[in-house]
């Protein structure tokens, strides 16, 4: 089975709204699909992209191919980077966590052990 990740047109006449589904690619356009990972509002002021990046990369990287006006939307999205880049296709440095600086802990002396036997030692101040 060809699985195609397409648009599927909704809305009235002159006032389209999409959906981006994953559908078998035999099915007619607005028939029925496997799951529906977006939607797509070309009419608002930017244009409205909602897709769940997860959902689409898992479809395609289980091998469904997308039509070029969902392969743009997914661009926008940022699926289709993540999708590239979880094939290697794409590489990526990750940046080196900057190490915390840590105040230097203050060296602590081994406290001196008090003896019992030895008289204390007077601070100077007499009664």
């Amino acid at each position: 089975m060809a699985v195609k990740i397409r648009l599927m047109r909704l809305g009235k006449k002159k006032q389209p709204v999409y959906r981006v589904v994953v559908a078998d690619g035999r099915q007619p356009r607005d028939g029925s699909y496997i799951d529906a990972i977006g939607r797509y509002d070309p009419r608002q002021e930017p244009s409205l992209v909602e897709i769940d990046n997860d959902k689409a990369v898992t479809w395609l990287n289980d091998g469904a191919q997308p039509t070029e006006a969902a392969r743009k939307l997914l661009e926008i999205s940022g699926a289709w980077s993540q999708f590239k880049i979880s094939r290697g296709e794409i590489h990526t440095i990750a940046a080196k966590p900057t190490p915390k600086q840590e105040e230097p802990a203050p060296e602590q002396e081994e406290p001196t052990p008090v003896v019992a036997d030895e008289p204390a030692a007077d601070s100077g101040e007499e009664e």
